[in-house]
């Protein structure tokens, strides 16, 4: 093993999960895109949390409360430098969609009126969709989508077509959870300014699996999960550009996120507590600050070329199967280490759940991407996504499991 490769084999026996057998056999967990497992280090964290200060934060001067506050904010810190934020910038949500919902009602409520532009693409999770569906029928503001080719991409002219249009706000993934497709929201973001816009990037499948950093992207907003990146369910971040949190309304109103009260009316809190009503996921955030510590102490560019390496190999060993269709990008610079496919006269639930006897979990469904996979020209896909603790024999278990299916379809 090369000094700037990761051993998945040793990874592994920091997930205590890994130790149950499904059906018999040893668990193969294929499932990352939707939620990761847990390294010891973050169940002992939020354990630790629980058994030696659980108390709430910001609202006690006594010995526990000020332990618990300490460990909550400085979770904050460790997520502010993992994505080069200030940690003014880091507010806690419970998850991607609860960030995005933020901006859409903070921010897209108050500053869209009837005609103005929102620009997404075909590839979004409905979290990043719904949202503004809702800003639109509220506001009478029109949704405009960048649409994708064969080969998973954005259409490059219908981005720089739709942008000309004027949109007062862009939002976009940075990788599709069902094509694996890594879009340039750099470039994007830079064309979006050049025309007055607002950025926002749903990073749920990219924060976890390489280096992300809000200063080099130029983002205004950015988005992501905890538990898609080692850490507990629960707790997501939004990182905001300063100026722009300043300006906005609160999402919701309650205890901590106001400075004074009166019969009256209220005062907010200075950021990044002014969008944080009410008890924290204090424990969830502490996870999350153990997760990304464990994350660091790997290195993101070492588990990117680790998942390029295994997404290389998946795709060579799939395309064996008859009859297999994958979706996405075949260049692995552009995509992340997330393989959906069909296989013709197999239902993706059936593949999930023959391949689940064998121990092996994948996904199978729309992924809550509907307006995606209705394009594919699919009602499901089944999907396979890597991280760490994956490697090349997760893979021949697929493939073998794959095989399997096909016997008991006769095909």
């Amino acid at each position: 093993m090369c000094a700037d490769q990761l051993d998945p084999e040793i990874i592994k026996r920091d997930f205590p999960i890994f130790k149950r057998r499904i059906y018999g056999k040893p668990l193969i967990y294929l499932d990352n895109a939707a939620t990761t497992q847990k390294p010891r280090q973050v169940i002992e964290a939020i354990r630790e949390f629980y058994e030696n200060y659980n108390a709430n934060v910001h609202r006690g001067v006594y010995r526990l409360s000020v332990e618990a506050t300490e460990a909550y904010e400085n979770a904050r810190a460790k997520v502010a430098r993992f994505i080069n934020a200030k940690d003014s910038e880091i507010i806690f949500t419970r998850n991607t969609t609860e960030a995005l919902n933020l901006i859409a009602y903070s921010w897209g409520l108050c500053n869209l009126k009837r005609g103005d532009r929102i620009l997404l693409t075909e590839m979004e999770h409905h979290s990043n969709i719904v949202p503004w569906q809702l800003i639109a029928k509220h506001t009478g503001a029109v949704i405009d989508y960048i649409p994708f080719n064969e080969e998973g991409l954005l259409v490059e002219e219908e981005v720089d077509k739709l942008l000309n249009l004027g949109p007062k706000i862009v939002s976009i993934t940075h990788a599709s959870n069902v094509l694996g497709t890594i879009n340039n929201v750099k470039e994007i973001v830079e064309k979006a300014h050049k025309v007055g816009a607002i950025t926002v990037v749903d990073a749920a499948q990219s924060v976890p699996h390489m280096p992300v950093h809000v200063k080099e992207i130029g983002c205004d907003f950015l988005a992501f999960s905890g538990h898609k990146a080692l850490g507990p369910l629960g707790v997501g971040v939004l990182y905001g550009k300063r100026d722009l949190l300043e300006e906005m309304n609160p999402f919701l109103g309650g205890g901590d996120m106001i400075s004074r009260v009166w019969l009256s009316g209220a005062e907010w809190n200075e950021l990044p507590w002014k969008f944080e009503a009410g008890t924290s996921s204090v424990a969830d955030a502490i996870g999350l600050g153990a997760a990304i510590d464990y994350l660091g102490s790997i290195g993101m560019d070492k588990v990117r070329a680790h998942e390029v390496k295994l997404t290389d190999y998946a795709l060579r060993r799939l395309s064996e199967i008859p009859d297999i269709k994958i979706y996405g990008p075949r260049d692995l610079e552009k995509r992340g280490a997330v393989l959906s496919f069909n296989i013709a006269g197999i239902h993706p639930h059936d593949l999930a759940s023959i391949l689940d006897e064998e121990g092996i979990a994948i996904r199978a469904g729309h992924h809550c991407a509907q307006p995606l996979v209705t394009k594919l020209g699919v009602e499901a896909t089944a999907r396979a996504s890597f991280y760490i603790y994956n490697s090349e024999s997760d893979v021949d278990a697929l493939v073998e499991g794959l095989y399997k299916a096909r016997r008991i379809f006769k095909l």
